[in-house]
């Protein structure tokens, strides 16, 4: 333990000179924008720093409240279940504002949570750069908490902490906009990103942590890769032990490749357990099952590997060893002798071009700073700023495609803010038939009119959209008037035509609000005979005649009933005797063709005996025959 105590900082500077040796060591903080609209005097954009901690609205932004409390403002006492920073119904969600200091960044942002903030503004106490509020080191007591941290947090300089304290102080009310979405790029419609990661075990929750992430996360990170939709590299930190330690006792079980790459003692004890270069050399292995999986154009093997050797080869039962890692390799169909081809000779006194790549990878580049904290997720060359969860990384995967194209993964229901529960999220509805424009999507909700029972609505999606097309008037009458009386509707939609709202014939109106019911007969547009007397009714009109006559409308006339009854007489008359004659014509026609056909037959048989045709051989004449005889 003595030993390890005195290695492992050597192995930081060691670590550090290797990142020196090539361009000077950067870490990038990772921002988002925070945007003040109120009041008139603090308006305009702010940079704060993105917690490692919590979850982060990749893609999206949210709007709040500035709340600074009047007692316990370091947030480092529990509330004791009181939830008075939770908003009230309709209210803008409430950010707490607290100061740094006094305890762990994440223990704040714990408190907060636990009094109702929906997220956490940490003012910084010094004048400095802003740093990343970071996960504490292992901690059985911090372990207990950050993993249910579910709110965004952020750290600001302390000059514009200070301003916003004022401004609370004096009566103002604070809104402010957080706004994550160009806090990852989104270029095109593929995601390139990386995990650097580490096989080792046990070393306490933060292993818990990883390992639990990559069980999780792994069906998501298969569909996008299978899809095409994302590149994902695996990435493993080695660091290499001082030229006048490589001999050392401490060195050679912690390195491989005579001090090269190493990695920290497991258990922090290099009397017992399992040494640090059996973490190396799993480390190479899981590299190497990457690079020969991806040379099958089967990346996404990699996930199976790691997974699986974690439940069936574990350090706590003895078997985090070559024999079960290649036993979990052949059961993916990987050629085992490739894997150790790639792995070569951890003795060598050289380079392994893999472990090379992997330190000189560590370093950043462009917009990326050096890999420090482990694990580490980076994606579209931006790292990762929060809790590493399914949910929340998948929503910061998803914030990098550029918008509209991003998979199907990105727009399922898991991810979504949820906005449209809240005033369906100001957006149009028709709650007579069940339709929102309201959809939520990992970037917050959008207000599009939507396709509903194969009719496509049309409009601004905030305040209007009407149906359009084929079948709209079954959905709410396509937002044209309607009515039912006494089990009779009629409606002013129009499936033909231009498309818009027209009263049906009886009706006057606009055709959207309402339609009224025409008087015929007060404005004489019906029953004009004499005899004619006129009833409106809703819709139509009634047309009755005096004494013995009957009202033909499509003649706006009356005749007598006797006249109609005789004229249909006549017509049932006149069509009988049309039936009769067509069938008798059909009769004489069937008979004629028969009666010939039979007499044709009959004289075709008779010429043939007294004069056969030419047709027909001569037919032999038996009497004379017999005569010879």
């Amino acid at each position: 333990m003595r030993g390890a105590g005195l290695l492992l900082p050597l192995l930081a500077v060691a670590a550090l000179a290797a990142a020196a040796v090539v361009v000077k060591a950067r870490f990038v903080v990772e921002k988002n924008s925070l945007m003040v609209t109120s009041p008139t005097s603090l308006r305009g954009r702010h940079d704060s720093a993105i917690g490692n901690f919590g979850v982060p609205q990749y893609g999206g932004s949210m709007a709040g409240t500035v709340v600074y409390p009047k007692d316990n403002s370091d947030a480092c006492d529990a509330s004791d279940g009181d939830r008075h920073f939770r908003a009230k119904p309709g209210a803008l969600p409430n950010f707490l504002l607290i100061d740094r200091g006094n305890c762990l960044f994440a223990k704040k942002v714990w408190n907060a949570q636990n009094a109702g903030a929906s997220a956490v503004l940490v003012v910084d106490d010094k004048d400095e750069p802003l740093i990343t509020m970071d996960l504490p080191r292992e901690d059985d007591e911090a372990a207990k908490y950050i993993q249910n941290i579910t709110i965004p947090s952020a750290l600001i300089d302390k000059k514009f902490g200070e301003q916003l304290k004022k401004a609370i102080k004096d009566g103002e009310m604070v809104n402010v906009n957080l706004d994550w979405r160009e806090a990852v790029p989104h270029p095109d419609d593929r995601v390139e990103y990386e995990l650097w990661t580490n096989s080792n075990d046990e070393c306490g929750p933060k292993c818990d942590m990883l390992m639990n992430f990559l069980k999780e996360f792994k069906g998501a990170a298969q569909l996008l890769e299978k899809g095409g939709y994302s590149q994902f590299t695996p990435h493993y930190i080695t660091w290499y032990c001082p030229q006048a330690f490589v001999v050392s006792k401490q060195c050679k079980s912690q390195c491989i490749n005579h001090g090269r790459y190493c990695a920290p003692d497991p258990e922090q004890d290099f009397s017992t357990g399992y040494e640090g270069k059996d973490v190396v050399v799993e480390n190479l292995r899981q590299l190497c099952v990457f690079k020969v999986a991806n040379e099958s154009k089967k990346p996404w093997i990699w996930w199976d590997y790691v997974t699986d050797f974690h439940i069936r080869c574990p350090m706590k039962d003895k078997k985090y060893n070559k024999k079960c890692a290649e036993t979990v390799i052949k059961s993916l169909g990987l050629d085992v002798k490739k894997v150790d081809k790639c792995m070569g000779d951890p003795n060598a006194d050289s380079d392994h071009p893999l472990l090379k790549m992997e330190q000189d990878a560590q370093i950043g580049k462009g917009s990326r700073g050096d890999v420090t904290i482990l694990p580490t997720l980076v994606v579209n060359n931006r790292q990762y700023r929060g809790k590493l969860e399914r949910k929340a990384v998948l929503k910061a995967i998803c914030a990098g495609f550029e918008e509209t194209t991003e998979p199907n993964v990105c727009l399922s229901d898991e991810i979504e803010t949820n906005e449209c529960l809240n005033d369906n999220g100001g957006c149009w509805q028709d709650k007579a038939a069940n339709v929102t424009a309201c959809r939520d999507t990992f970037r917050g909700r959008v207000c599009e009119c939507p396709t509903f029972n194969g009719v496509q609505f049309k409009g601004d999606g905030y305040s209007n959209c009407e149906p359009a097309g084929p079948g709209k008037c079954l959905i709410n009458h396509g937002g044209c008037w309607h009515e039912t009386r006494n089990g009779k509707t009629f409606s002013a939609c129009q499936e033909s035509g231009n498309g818009k709202c027209q009263c049906p014939a009886g009706f006057q109106g606009d055709g959207v609000k309402k339609c009224e019911d025409i008087d015929e007969c007060k404005e004489k547009k019906a029953c004009h005979c004499p005899e004619c007397s006129c009833r409106n009714t809703w819709g139509d009109f009634e047309c009755t005649c005096s004494g013995d006559l009957l009202y033909i409308k499509e003649h706006d006339t009356c005749i007598s009933k006797t006249a109609v009854q005789a004229k249909a007489a006549w017509a049932a008359v006149w069509g009988i005797l049309i039936v009769l004659v067509v069938v008798a014509a059909g009769s004489y026609v069937v008979y004629k063709y028969r009666l010939r056909s039979y007499m044709d037959s009959e004289i075709r048989a008779i010429m043939a005996q007294y004069m056969p045709l030419d047709s027909q051989g001569e037919v032999p004449n038996h009497t004379h025959d017999e005569e010879h005889h």
